[in-house]
């Protein structure tokens, strides 16, 4: 029953230690300690490259991908809208309202307010 699975599993397991393997036995083994340094636009860097990053950076960005994946769901929906007709509605209307309900709380938690 779960062959195919097991077989894609083991599949993929195989495959990418594969790729590790041969990529450590054919790549090249140079060591440069400049290689380790951080580079910016072929300036020398100043000071420590780790730098705090302000949490509302992170957070807009995974408010954005939530709603830019929610736009790639709803493209193949209108394709097929009019096929599967009023379940197909349904199903769009409650993904819609899970996504509005997610936004409304990220507003109500002051996610959206840039400080």
């Amino acid at each position: 029953m779960y062959y195919l699975f097991i077989t894609v599993l083991l599949t993929a397991v195989v495959l990418v230690v594969a790729a590790y393997a041969i990529a450590k036995l054919i790549g090249p083994r140079s060591y440069n300690p400049v290689k380790g340094e951080p580079f910016e636009c072929g300036v020398p860097t100043r000071g420590s490259s780790w730098l705090p990053v302000h949490i509302g950076y992170y957070l807009f960005a995974i408010l954005f991908l939530m709603f830019d994946i929610e736009t790639v769901f709803l493209y193949p929906w209108a394709v097929v809208v009019k096929q599967f007709g009023v379940m197909a509605l349904l199903s769009i209307g409650f993904f819609l309202l899970v996504l509005v309900f997610g936004l409304a709380y990220a507003w109500r938690k002051g996610a959206l307010e840039w400080k």
